[in-house]
């Protein structure tokens, strides 16, 4: 048999060729690059910037399974499979078990979502797309041109919904404060008496200052003037407390990479009935095919009817995000939200026994997985960044958006802050002060503290 296949692929070797060559109708003028013929190398760094942050092994486990269809019942059907039941990718293969439970995966993360936005809402599902994805999932769906919408703009986040909401063709009404402050109760309940908005835009961690803005009461105050009410919890979801039916909350939607620790690229949305009753009752389409509430609604089970195909979702970071809510569920919101609290705190006294200067004065108000700090004077903070990263293989960020030359010090009138994240599971929160130290000796000849411990500490 081996010899006869081998006689045959001998005799059709010059036909094949000729095959080859008739398919060809030109001669390739780029060449395979020659950086895509070497290994894939990654360095090993702690990543203490707002975002992403480094994955648990059990994320990195599942983003290694094997793919199945999008379509699959063990990405959304009820049913029974072979192989034992388990976690996620658990008994892949094994002998049959006529009573091992499908995975439903994506009823799986959907639960998940409900609750650590804890929410009851049916219409609560992943996005195909980062934490800007949902956003404009949020917009495109609530509103229409013409439609009121006022922002609070406190930050780059509500720079962009403003942006979005222009786009779309809404009357934009933006609510603009400097970076590191809040709204209160009375200066929203101005803006809704003036407005008359269809939606209200608040971030509740907006990243590019550090500053935590209060929920409690916002809900309850936009729907006594028929507004709904839209919050970004992107960088403080799993890190801070929300209760999002309790508060009042109609559109809730976070990001996979911050404090959930999964990669980026899906998001988390949720509608209340009302925000859901905006969207169905809608007198044009959305603006986007990709991101039309009604088949995203359908293709999650949503809506109680057969799913039908809309978009191929991200079968692999699926996987992750699973597993990703699986941990906190099985640490427990409040446990998280008391990790991030305690990190929080250590790591601010810390930067504040160095004689940094914390760009959130209220202690109250500030994010607890983001800490921004004005760089000392006469550093540029670029180069305390950087010394950390190629020193240490640790990143901190700088200012983002309308944070950037807020922070004033040092030899330049006006200088950016510094931004690092805080996530519960990082090792060693104490890295980070002892790494700026030494960073402020090397790029300025002096530290900031003479003598501290850290001074000389090897990391």
């Amino acid at each position: 048999m081996l010899r006869a296949l081998a006689r045959a692929s001998a005799a059709l070797g010059p036909r094949v060729a000729g095959w080859a060559r008739t398919m060809a109708s030109q001669q390739l003028l780029v060449a395979p690059p020659g950086a895509l013929l070497k290994p894939l190398s990654i360095p090993n760094r702690l990543l203490l910037g707002p975002g992403p942050s480094n994955l648990a092994p059990r994320v990195l486990v599942a983003g290694g399974l094997q793919m199945i269809g999008h379509m699959h019942k063990e990405m959304f059907q009820v049913g029974h499979v072979g192989g034992s039941s388990g976690s996620l990718g658990k008994g892949q293969g094994a002998g049959p078990d006529l009573h091992a439970r499908c995975p439903q995966i994506m009823d799986e993360i959907k639960q998940g979502i409900q609750y650590v936005f804890q929410t009851k809402n049916p219409l609560t599902l992943a996005v195909s797309g980062s934490g800007h994805c949902a956003l404009e999932a949020a917009l495109f769906n609530i509103l229409e041109p013409g439609d009121s919408f006022l922002v609070g703009v406190n930050g780059i986040w509500g720079q962009r919904a403003a942006d979005i909401g222009e786009r779309i063709g809404a009357r934009v009404h933006s609510m603009i404060k400097d970076p590191g402050n809040h709204y209160t109760l009375r200066e929203v309940e101005e803006g809704l008496s003036q407005h008359k908005p269809v939606l209200l835009f608040l971030t509740q961690g907006e990243s590019s200052s550090g500053v935590l803005q209060p929920l409690d009461g916002y809900g309850e105050l936009c729907h006594k003037y028929k507004c709904l009410l839209l919050v970004d919890s992107v960088a403080s979801l799993c890190g801070a407390p929300i209760y999002m039916d309790q508060q009042g909350i109609d559109i809730l939607y976070s990001g996979s990479q911050k404090v959930l620790n999964a990669p980026p690229g899906t998001s988390l949305i949720s509608f209340s009935d009302k925000a859901k009753n905006k969207i169905y009752t809608r007198k044009t389409k959305p603006v986007s095919f990709y991101l039309d509430m009604k088949w995203l609604a359908n293709i999650w089970g949503c809506d109680g009817k057969p799913r039908i195909y809309h978009h191929t979702t991200p079968v692999i970071s699926l996987y992750s995000l699973r597993e990703s809510l699986a941990l906190v569920a099985e640490r427990g919101l409040e446990n998280s939200w008391r990790q991030h609290r305690e990190v929080t705190a250590y790591l601010h006294q810390r930067l504040q026994g160095l004689g940094l200067q914390l760009f959130v004065k209220d202690p109250a108000l500030r994010l607890p997985t983001v800490t921004t700090v004005a760089a000392p004077a006469g550093y540029d903070w670029r180069d305390i960044v950087n010394y950390v990263m190629d020193h240490f293989d640790i990143e901190i960020t700088g200012g983002l958006g309308p944070s950037t030359g807020k922070v004033r010090g040092g030899r330049r009138s006006e200088w950016p802050g510094m931004r690092g994240g805080t996530p519960a599971t990082s090792p060693l929160p104490h890295r980070v002060p002892c790494a700026l130290v030494q960073a402020e000796v090397a790029v300025g000849g002096s530290p900031g503290q003479q003598g501290h411990p850290c001074e000389n500490t090897l990391l």
